[in-house]
């Protein structure tokens, strides 16, 4: 076993090393989390989108396969509960005034409840409530947040868990 000597000064990494292993770790984590988003999207709704044809707890009727047809649309389930969500719906908040969004309340109490939440956080985003779950079941939701996008009728992307704007700017674009 060889002893470190504390009068030998240590040896320091250069930057391009330094860089060589960061970009490592980047691509490892990247690599897991689409693994993870692949393995928990098992039984998420795939190829043709579920119908989703309701009124929003602000009053506006959306049929989710119709609005697809000319854009993408992301769809975000939630619940007021879900403390990831927490991190995640401010980011969905803020995509919203630059894409089309449609958000499900799942289990998260009657309408006047979901709106309350919404007014105390800020929020402005359209949301259908799930209140007794059936959406989210016909669509094999078992994880909040999900954020899935639909273009032209059909599921283009799923992800679960935490999501930035960015990815769900990029998620958009790919679609």
């Amino acid at each position: 076993m060889t002893e470190h000597n504390p009068q030998e000064p240590k040896v320091k990494k250069s930057w391009g090393a330094r860089i060589r292993s960061f970009a490592i770790y980047v691509l490892l984590a990247l690599a897991l989390g689409w693994g993870v988003d692949i393995w928990r999207a098992q039984s998420i709704a795939s190829g043709k989108a579920p119908q989703l044809a309701a009124t929003s707890v602000q009053g506006d009727k959306v049929d989710l396969i119709a609005m697809s047809q000319d854009k993408p649309v992301l769809v975000y389930f939630w619940a007021t509960w879900c403390s990831v969500c927490s991190f995640v719906s401010p980011s969905v908040d803020f995509v919203s005034g630059q894409m089309q969004v449609v958000t499900v309340a799942l289990n998260s109490g009657e309408n006047k409840r979901v709106q309350q939440y919404l007014g105390a956080k800020g929020y402005n985003f359209t949301v259908v409530n799930d209140a007794k779950g059936e959406i989210g079941r016909e669509w094999g939701i078992s994880l909040t947040p999900t954020i899935i996008v639909i273009n032209k009728g059909e599921v283009t992307s799923v992800t679960t868990g935490f999501t930035s704007p960015f990815g769900m700017w990029v998620r958009m674009l790919l679609s």
